[in-house]
């Protein structure tokens, strides 16, 4: 069974920074694109960032120019920088995974970043 791993959320205050990792296991596939997406309490799930195996990259309005998204070495691994943090990016965070040739997608269990002074 495909899984996705998420870790590196936590409280950090204002203006801070965290980086968030997603490592997948149970697969010999290359993801076609993997992407955090974030929900923060009352509201409906939402794109943060997603990026292809070939490292094109998207970005929600709200994070250009503090987040980054990128591939990293290992196969179906990909990281999220988190720059210049604010309040309103409290959410808990989702990696998300795509497979292309089935038509499927896997989900993280999620992990909580908490923005406050």
């Amino acid at each position: 069974q495909v899984q996705l791993v998420e870790s590196g959320g936590g409280l950090v205050q204002p203006g801070g920074s965290l980086r968030l990792s997603c490592a997948a296991s149970g697969t010999i596939f290359r993801f076609n694109a993997m992407g955090w997406y974030r929900q923060a309490p009352g509201k409906q799930r939402e794109l943060v960032a997603d990026i292809s195996s070939g490292g094109s990259t998207n970005y929600a309005d709200p994070v250009k120019g503090r987040f980054t998204i990128s591939n990293g070495n290992a196969k179906n691994t990909v990281y999220l920088q988190m720059n210049s943090l604010e309040p309103e990016d409290t959410a808990v965070y989702y990696c998300g995974a795509y497979l292309s040739g089935m038509n499927r997608r896997y989900w993280g269990q999620g992990t909580q970043v908490a923005v406050s002074s």
